[in-house]
């Protein structure tokens, strides 16, 4: 019977410091889970990024091959190429689009 009145002045004294270290194991926990999940979701993101980088990269190639032939390009195509090139820029596209887009710019308006 003392054993058990033992154990519980020990419960009784200690109680406080056993939730404090729970609370830290569960929140260490949580943490690590955030930590890996976030940094999952920013490798999702920057292959995403690429992608869509590489996408505006086609058109604007392709749209300069298509009005070149022609030797001018329609205001509308101006535009949209303009629009395209202002994200593809931002997501770090530096290459020959960028002079194509130039070239693109100054052809005639059809």
């Amino acid at each position: 019977m003392n054993m058990i009145k033992e154990i519980w002045n020990f419960i009784a004294e200690n109680w406080v410091q056993w939730c404090f270290t729970g609370i830290f194991t569960l929140t260490a926990i949580a943490y690590r889970r955030f930590t890996r999940a976030l940094i999952a979701e920013r490798n999702k993101n920057k292959i995403i990024a690429q992608g869509v980088e590489a996408l505006l990269r086609d058109r604007i190639i392709e749209s300069y091959h298509k009005y070149e032939k022609d030797g001018k390009c329609p205001i509308y195509a101006k535009e949209n190429v303009r629009r395209l090139y202002i994200p593809y820029h931002r997501l770090g596209g530096n290459d020959v689009a960028t002079e194509l887009v130039e070239r693109l710019l100054e052809m005639p308006t059809a």
